[in-house]
């Protein structure tokens, strides 16, 4: 059984940071891409950062383009989301997600699945007061 499991979230004033976990199991992790997903109140679920399976090639929605930055280590399942300059329009909840296609070539093509693509985490909120 496949599980995903998100950390790191918590309320941060804007202009801080914070740095997000995700670790699987249940999975081959080293070999499927890995994804940042967030929804905000009201709003639709956006993909964030997206990672291929080895870590060479990244993907980034504009408005956190320099602020974030994904990473993973296959040894130990875990995938990492640094938010860095967290501005209020950055609270959400946010989600990890497990690409169901293996060793997918390109970040954005793991960014742009439908979402029962996906093996989902349970999220974890980020809230960034003003």
């Amino acid at each position: 059984q496949v599980q995903v499991v998100e950390s790191g979230g918590g309320l941060v004033q804007a202009g801080g940071s914070l740095k997000l976990s995700c670790t699987t199991s249940g999975l081959a992790f080293g070999g499927v891409g890995m994804a940042w997903f967030r929804q905000a109140p009201g709003k639709e679920r956006e993909a964030v950062s997206c990672i291929t399976w080895g870590g060479i090639d990244t993907d980034y929605v504009d408005s956190v383009k320099g602020r974030f930055t994904i990473s993973r280590d296959n040894a130990k399942n875990t995938l990492y989301l640094q938010m860095n300059s967290l501005k209020p329009e950055d609270t959400a909840m946010y989600y990890c997600a497990a690409d169901r296609v293996y060793r997918a070539p390109m970040a954005s093509s793991v960014c742009r699945r439908s979402q029962n693509a996906y093996y989902w985490g349970q999220g974890t909120q980020v809230t960034v007061s003003s």
